[in-house]
């Protein structure tokens, strides 16, 4: 059993062991984010790397962003399958059930089936994901639009 509390990989600094700078960066990343979920935690380890993150990441919670809960979904499940990214699909896989995304709709985003939506917005939505995770936007010039 370790010492210390372990998320995945890592081993959690516990926060009477942090540098002054992690306890900053802590104390910020939660003031900004009013909470420090597990994969998050590990910014704390680099005190550089949570100065940017910390704020850059506090522009993606609900309300700081113009896209629905669902346009959200579509996008973070297109993107964090793309990247084959375990643990963030898995949630947001259940988190765009959640909102109201219909169950298919959610397996073909984080297989990277096609898929459509009624929503005029969703669909732009999905499109741009869609591009942006295979890359096309610059092939396609799309990054001028």
């Amino acid at each position: 059993m370790p010492d210390t509390p372990t998320f995945g990989r890592y081993a959690e600094i516990p926060y009477d062991q942090m540098t002054p700078e992690q306890k900053e960066r802590y104390r910020s990343l939660i003031e900004t984010r009013g909470r420090l979920p597990g994969p998050t935690k590990i910014w704390v380890h680099n005190p550089k790397l949570a100065k940017v993150a910390g704020p850059f990441g506090a522009h993606f919670q609900a309300g700081q962003y113009s896209l629905s809960e669902r346009e959200r979904e579509i996008a973070v499940c297109i993107i964090t399958s793309k990247w084959h990214s375990a643990y963030p699909t898995n949630a947001h896989e259940r988190r765009g059930k959640e909102v109201g995304l219909p169950a298919d709709k959610v397996e073909a985003l984080i297989t990277g089936l096609p898929t459509s939506f009624p929503d005029e917005r969703e669909q732009v939505v999905y499109e741009m994901a869609a591009a942006l995770a295979n890359g096309r936007w610059v092939a396609q010039g799309l990054y001028d639009r």
